[in-house]
């Protein structure tokens, strides 16, 4: 167990230290907290309080402990949060002006000295903080003033700040600090984490005190809510949801989300290397089967959720004849079992999905059967670690859950997990086509035509068939009485807010 604090009382000690910087804030709306302390229930939890690493800044995001220059406002909007505005200067760098009055979790004020430090080794850190615009390199202009400058010119350097390896942090002697509404207390990695109220932060008195409890499957998770272990359980299965029918304790609310389900198709498997094939299998499946096996969401049309302006035109086609017709052309004929051949060598392919997204799991015998009938023999796996098995390109199938525009922006997407040698391009994919493409996105400034190029990228990616893209899904959130009014929102970017146990 790391320990964020060797103080007794974190709590305490944060509420009484903070009597000077609370005197600078305007208290919220809101009258009380609802309840002394929550416990949460998610299948995720960050693994470490370093942002550098990984996916861990989306996780100290969307449990309330790390925010961004800029966040993405309830309405899908890029909005002004740690930064207060931004600018872009002739030579095509931007300056970003810092709000007024925010501090880190132990009341050091953000500047921008602190901001440009933390952000610049993020960048030389995490390759994902390069994808959409190259390497911004942050500099203090005083102490409330950054210049950033890009690797690459960008005309949408906000939404590129408000993506998930962006957040702001205090660097220690331990470990960091940060600016949201909640401050970590204790964390025992993959299992727990235990929030107080930042101090420092608008309305701290307010605010419960917050455990996070990582549950690593969905049914697991709908028996810790039943048995009211839990007050907040984050992506119920569906099948679980008839448990908390007529419980006046207990309600679950149903949502909408930006994520997409989608399958890598990893183009070094020898049988998968040929285009053919992963068209195949695209062609394959009835994404209506897969809605109908996960009783919610709808079947997505390509990358993006159809909500987007840059989302591509559905329906994505379902034709079992034309599959088959494919595999016959790339030389795989039906064998006497059923199973086709090749060269003497039988069409076998592993299909893996991992369980704290359940419906990936759910998918696995619709999407098997389907592969079936086509004469592809399907074993599947599931695991507990999918970024280490996606990085790992041992797999040949990987139902995969991803929020695709989480800044509100196609870019990051695109270029993180399809341009090549990207570090996310799990599938292995190359294209001269495609990557002159996201070129040419990165410098867009006309709106419809980073729509248009967004729609391109997409056409090249149906025609190269690295993925093949699923379901846009709905998710299903369990609430105790004492959360009745929590709204979810944004998928799971904020599941913590500052609004988070506040009556209203």
């Amino acid at each position: 167990m790391t320990l964020i604090s060797s103080r007794p009382n974190l709590r305490k000690h944060l509420l009484t230290s903070a009597v000077c910087a609370a005197a600078l804030m305007a208290p919220l709306t809101a009258t009380k907290a609802l309840a002394d302390s929550v416990t949460v229930g998610q299948t995720f939890l960050a693994s470490g309080l370093d942002p550098a690493e990984g996916s861990t800044g989306w996780a100290l995001v969307t449990h309330g402990i790390a925010e961004q220059l800029f966040r993405v406002s309830h309405d899908g909007e890029v909005v002004p949060n740690l930064a207060s505005s931004a600018e872009q200067q002739d030579d095509g760098s931007w300056m970003v002006t810092l709000a007024d009055n925010r501090f880190f979790s132990d009341g050091t004020p953000v500047t921008a000295d602190l901001v440009a430090a933390s952000l610049n080794r993020t960048g030389e850190v995490n390759a994902s903080a390069r994808a959409t615009a190259g390497r911004l390199t942050f500099e203090a202009v005083d102490a409330a003033t950054l210049r950033v400058t890009s690797e690459q010119p960008t005309p949408i350097l906000p939404s590129i700040l408000a993506e998930w390896a962006f957040p702001v942090y205090l660097e220690t002697d331990g470990d960091p600090l940060f600016t949201g509404p909640f401050a970590v207390e204790t964390i025992e990695a993959g299992s727990s984490i235990e929030m107080v109220p930042n101090a420092f932060y608008e309305g701290a008195e307010q605010r419960p005190d917050v455990t996070i409890r990582r549950i690593a499957d969905g049914q697991s998770l709908a028996l810790a809510f039943a048995s009211g272990e839990i007050d907040l359980a984050f992506n119920l299965p569906i099948e679980t949801l008839s448990i908390f029918d007529g419980n006046d304790d207990q309600s679950v609310t149903t949502f909408p989300v930006a994520y997409q389900y989608m399958m890598w198709m990893n183009t070094q498997s020898p049988a998968l290397s040929n285009v053919l094939v992963r068209r195949a299998i695209d062609l394959a499946i009835n994404r209506d089967d897969l809605v109908a096996a996960a009783r919610a969401g709808v079947p997505a049309t390509g990358a993006f959720a159809a909500a987007y302006p840059f989302a591509a035109e559905g329906p994505l086609p379902y034709d079992p004849a034309a599959a088959a017709a494919l595999l016959d052309d790339a030389g795989w004929a039906m064998g006497a079992d059923g199973v086709r051949e090749k060269d003497g060598e039988r069409l076998e392919l592993v299909l893996w999905a991992y369980p704290q997204r359940p419906d990936l799991v759910t998918f696995q015998p619709v999407v098997r059967a389907a592969l079936a009938d086509l004469g592809i023999a399907v074993t599947t796996q599931v695991t507990e670690s999918p970024s280490d098995v996606a990085a790992s390109g041992e797999f040949d199938l990987f139902l995969w859950a991803q929020h695709t525009a989480p800044a509100g922006d196609p870019g990051l997407f695109l270029s993180l997990f399809f341009e090549t040698g990207s570090s996310r391009n799990y599938a292995g994919w190359s294209s001269d086509e495609y990557d002159a493409t996201i070129a040419e996105l990165r410098t867009a400034i006309d709106p419809e035509d980073r729509i248009a190029l967004a729609q391109q990228a997409q056409e090249l990616i149906a025609e190269g068939a690295p993925v093949s893209f699923l379901v846009t899904p709905e998710w299903h959130v369990g609430l105790s009485s004492d959360l009745a009014g929590y709204e979810p929102w944004g998928s799971d970017y904020y599941v913590i807010r500052p609004d988070f146990g506040i009556s209203q």
